[in-house]
């Protein structure tokens, strides 16, 4: 009797004993896209954009991750918002409807569809971004990736890197290409506390 008792107990305790899906929210102080492009086969500039919000939960037992993130267009920069004796800055010409025509765009999202992970840690996630209104298949590779407590706040963290690429003129960003490069590099650097 006392066996099938402690079975039993153990029985109704398992599924407690199963990680649920945990939530977190990046921190837009630590969390940027930035961006690569080439100019005129010279160099290449970077920019990035200064504000982004979004969530991700992460399934272990499942092995899943969903996310969302949420980038403010107008927030793009380059290093170059000084118009000089220029008409426009770069900074200004990118948020004109050449670009990401921000007052009419003024967010792009993207969302993950799957992800591959090798046990605890993601190694790519496949998503759709939404960029001038066009839905895209967009694929991140994780090349960094650490959980951990945060050292100031104890609070569970998880943060990284991750790098894609996607041709602009897919989205309807067609000016300038060739001299100002079709390909796009692109870097997400984040950090996001636990819910």
């Amino acid at each position: 009797m006392r066996k099938i008792l402690i079975g039993s107990m153990l029985a109704a305790a398992a599924p407690m004993c199963v990680a649920a899906p945990e939530s977190y929210t990046l921190d837009p102080h630590h969390t940027f896209v930035h961006f690569a492009v080439d100019h005129n086969g010279f160099s290449t500039i970077w920019g990035r954009f200064d504000r982004s919000s979004g969530k991700f939960t992460f399934d272990r037992q499942a092995g899943s991750v969903v996310l969302e993130v949420i980038v403010e267009t107008a927030s793009v920069t380059t290093g170059d918002s000084a118009r000089g004796n220029r008409p426009r800055s770069r900074d200004e010409h990118l948020r004109s409807p050449d670009f990401f025509n921000a007052t009419e765009f003024p967010r792009m999202t993207y969302k993950s569809r799957n992800a591959k992970l090798n046990g605890d840690v993601p190694l790519e996630i496949q998503g759709e971004l939404t960029l001038l209104g066009v839905t895209r298949p967009v694929t991140l590779t994780v090349d960094r990736w650490k959980c951990a407590p945060h050292p100031v706040t104890k609070r569970p963290i998880c943060g990284g890197n991750a790098t894609g690429g996607l041709k602009r003129s897919e989205f309807g960003m067609k000016w300038g290409i060739p001299a100002t490069g079709d390909e796009v590099k692109i870097l997400v650097t984040f950090e996001a506390l636990k819910d």
